[in-house]
Parts: structure tokens; C-alpha cells; sequence
């Protein structure tokens, strides 16, 4: 019996394996991740890009007062002169335009920050304050002739300075207003408004320019806050389907095996594929246990003679198979003339005989078939997982003993057994028991020493007996 068990084909477990599953579900988060990542990256550098272009626009404005503030610093300088003739002012005039250079280097610095167009309006501002420089040069040295500074004392460029031949035969008085003139006219105050719209012309086009990187970086920055929010989003989900796929495939499945264990039960078939897998294994060895204990009871209750199962054992086989709907075979065995056997050679023979029988049978069918004596002479073969289109090998197994007893070679007597057999498709029943007898009696009804299939259709003993 327990090779019955162990030679059954493992049964097909189909389902999702945790390690299958374990191994998705990492592979999803480490994407997951990942484009979380990516996008978390995108974030910050459309961030920073927003960020930098407010810092450009600062710096640039920055930058654009620089030349501004220049340029006024210079009026001041070259006015106070001219009010004040202290040679300190003209002294600061030139130290910026010789040693400080603000105009010049907020224009080197705004190479790289600002467009063409807008620093095409700052290189206007700074020709337009170079004009100035001109008349304001013109000025300071008209102030120091009238007043009779030496240029030089001023500085070089004042020096170099040519006046022009009318200005030359102007009195000290006229000289002075006329450099005062200059500087202070309207002609002057035009030329500083043309600097000043050249700035706010810059600055114009530096924010327009601006607000165009921060609208696309603010643009940027939504889809990148989005997609966060997306992934987010599916990763909650995934956690979830974690959670849902955790709680039905393994939690579930573990509470059905401990309820199943603690009724001492066969287990459901439910989960993932390990736990299909474990429980079509425990069912296995639970019903190998099951088996067991019929074998040992079966055992305790054998046929002392022959050493097969007794007629016991053999009503506890029949009612195990009868809850399992498989193919199943019932071969009924009696040994023809035992009677005169026994009188003619004695008891003795008589039991070797039975001994030679129950020993055929044990050699000619399988260790997983049944094989009782369940009366005198009456044998029985309960062929499991055999089904009616193998009759054919059955009945050359019934012959093939009949051979072996016709021509015996162990000083016993020739003999010969009659047997009937059935089949059913769905586990043992009493119906087959009732088939297989009718065959045997057929067999004994044409001649004994043969085998013979229950066909549908054969009366059956009650049914001979009723009309005998």
C-alpha cells in the first residue's frame, strides 16, 4: 500500500509563487524608486533654474545701477568742481574712470547674464556717458583757465584738452559761465536722460527675459511636482496591492492550514504556490498515515496460512477505495475441484496448494494491487488505477497462473483457478463486488480453468438463482 502512494504521479500545483511574486514586486519599487529619483532630480534643477534666473535678473539690475550710478557719480564730481574749484572732485573723477571702472566692468560682468538686445542699450548708455565725459573733460578745462589752475594739477586728459579758438579769447567770466553752462544746461540734462532711458531699456529686456526662464521653469516645475505626485501615488497603491496580495495569498492560507491541522483534516488547496505545494504534500502524507494504519491493522488481521490479507482486511480496502473516485479492478479467484484435491492428496496438499496460489498471485500482480484470501478457497484482487481497457493483460495474468498450477514442478497435483473481474471508473462499490462474482460464476458455469470480464448485461447471482 504505501507504494500505491508513493508511485502516484505528484499532482499539477498551479499559482503564483511568492518568490515570483517577492521578485516583481522589488523590481517595481526599485523602478518606482528610481523614477522618483529622476524626478526628484528634475525637481531641484527646475527649481535651481527658477532661482537662477531671479539671481540673474538681481544681478544684472545690480550691475545696470553700477553704470548708472557711475555716471552720476561723475556729474557730481565734475559739478562740484566747477561750483567749488576744489581739485579733490576732479581728483575723484578721474580716479573712477581711471581706477574704479564701474561702467566698464558691470559691462564685462553682464557678457555672459543678459541677451544681446539688452546689452546692446547698456553699450548705448556707456557710449552715451562716454559723450559726456567729453563735455565734462571740455568743462574742466575751461574752469581751469579761467581760474588759472594749471591742467596738469588736474590731470592729463584735462590737459590734453584743446579749446576751441572762440572759447579761447572769452574772458575768465565767460569761461567759467560757459563751463558751468555745459555741465548744467539742457543739452547736458538731455544727454544724462538718454543714459537713463538706455538703462531702464536693459532692465526692460533683462525682466522680460526673466519672467520667460521663470515661467518656464515654473512650468517645469508643476510637471515635475505632478509626476511626483503620480508616482507617489502608485507606489501607495503598490503597497496595497502588497498588502491585499500578502493578506490573500499567505495570511489567508496560514489561518485555513492551522483550523485544518487543529481538526486533523485534509487542507484546502488555496494560496500561493508554495502554500498549494505544501498542502497537496501534507495531504499526501496525511492520507500515507491513513494508509499505514490500515496496513498495520490489515497486518494484525492477515491469513495465518498464506500470509495475504484475510477476509477482514479485505472488507477494510474495499471501504477505504470506496471514497476515492478513481479506477479501480476486482478479480475473484476460487480454486476449481478443492474439494476432491483435499479428500485425494489430504489437508497437507491442500494447504500447499493454497500457500502456491496466494504466492502466484503475490508474483503475478503488482505491489500495489490488493490480494486477500477470503475464504477456504476463495481468493480476491483489488487492482488499483486499472482501468477497462487493460482486461486484456489481466486475463494473461489469470492464464499465466493456470499454467504454472497445470504443470506444477513442486509434487504438487495439477490444478487450475476460475475468475471473474470488474471494472469501475469511480472507486470501489458494492456493485462491483456483485459483477465479479456473476463473471466467476459464468466461468465455473462453462468449464472452470479461465477468466473471464463482466460484461453489461450478465445476470447476476440473485438474478441466475431466481431463475434456477
Amino acid at each position: 500500500m504505501l507504494d500505491n502512494y508513493t508511485n502516484k504521479k505528484a499532482s499539477p500545483v498551479r499559482g503564483v509563487k511568492v518568490r515570483t511574486l517577492n521578485v516583481v514586486m522589488i523590481l517595481v519599487s526599485f523602478i518606482l524608486y528610481v523614477l522618483l529619483l529622476l524626478v526628484t532630480f528634475g525637481t531641484a534643477k527646475n527649481y535651481d533654474s527658477t532661482v537662477n534666473a531671479t539671481g540673474q535678473y538681481v544681478h544684472c539690475r545690480e550691475n545696470a545701477s553700477q553704470v548708472s550710478d557711475a555716471s552720476d557719480y561723475l556729474t557730481e564730481q565734475v559739478r562740484l568742481f566747477t561750483v567749488t574749484l576744489d581739485s579733490t572732485h576732479a581728483k575723484n573723477y578721474f580716479e573712477e574712470i581711471q581706477v574704479t571702472r564701474r561702467r566698464e566692468n558691470a559691462l564685462n560682468e553682464l557678457n555672459d547674464l543678459a541677451t544681446p538686445q539688452a546689452l546692446s542699450y547698456l553699450e548705448s548708455a556707456l557710449e552715451f556717458s562716454n559723450q559726456l565725459m567729453e563735455r565734462e573733460l571740455y568743462a574742466m578745462r575751461l574752469t581751469a583757465e579761467a581760474n588759472h589752475i594749471p591742467p596738469i594739477s588736474l590731470d592729463k586728459q584735462v590737459e590734453d584738452v584743446q579749446l576751441h579758438k572762440e572759447h579761447l579769447d572769452l574772458s575768465p567770466q565767460e569761461k567759467d559761465a560757459l563751463a558751468k553752462e555745459m555741465v548744467f544746461g539742457s543739452e547736458y540734462q538731455s544727454q544724462k536722460k538718454l543714459i537713463a532711458s538706455n538703462v531702464n531699456s536693459f532692465l526692460t529686456d533683462v525682466l522680460r527675459s526673466t519672467l520667460d526662464d521663470q515661467e518656464s521653469g515654473i512650468a517645469a516645475l508643476n510637471i515635475s511636482i505632478f509626476l511626483e505626485r503620480v508616482l507617489f501615488s502608485v507606489l501607495f497603491l503598490q503597497n496595497i496591492l502588497v498588502f491585499g496580495v500578502i493578506s490573500f495569498l499567505i495570511v489567508k492560507p496560514l489561518q485555513v492550514y492551522v483550523n485544518c491541522i487543529k481538526e486533523e483534516k485534509r487542507m484546502e488547496i488555496t494560496g500561493a504556490y508554495e502554500f498549494k505545494y505544501l498542502a497537496l504534500t501534507y495531504n499526501d502524507i496525511y492520507e500515507l498515515n491513513a494508509a499505514n494504519e490500515v496496513m498495520l491493522r490489515h497486518q494484525a488481521e492477515h491469513d495465518p496460512l498464506t500470509g495475504i490479507m484475510n477476509r477482514g482486511a479485505f472488507d477494510h480496502v474495499r471501504q477505504l477505495l470506496k471514497i476515492k473516485s478513481k479506477p479501480v479492478a476486482l478479480l475473484m479467484m476460487d480454486i476449481d475441484h478443492f474439494k476432491e484435491i483435499n479428500d485425494s492428496y489430504g489437508h497437507e496438499t491442500g494447504d500447499r496448494l493454497l500457500k502456491r496460489v496466494a504466492r502466484l498471485l503475490e508474483e503475478g500482480f503488482r505491489s500495489t494491487d490488493f490480494i486477500a484470501r477470503v475464504g477456504g478457497d476463495e481468493f480476491a484482487v483489488i487492482l488499483t488505477d486499472m482501468e477497462n481497457n487493460q482486461k486484456t493483460a489481466m486475463e494473461q495474468k489469470v492464464q499465466a497462473i493456470n499454467s504454472l498450477l497445470l504443470h506444477p514442478k513442486d509434487n504438487l497435483p495439477p490444478a487450475s483457478v476460475s475468475a471473474g473481474a470488474a471494472f469501475s471508473e469511480h472507486g470501489f462499490s458494492d456493485e462491483l463486488y456483485r459483477e465479479a462474482d456473476a463473471a466467476l460464476y459464468q466461468v465455473k458455469k462453462n468449464g472452470r480453468c479461465g477468466c473471464r470480464v463482466f460484461q453489461p448485461g450478465t445476470p447476476l447471482a440473485e438474478q441466475e438463482e431466481a431463475q434456477n
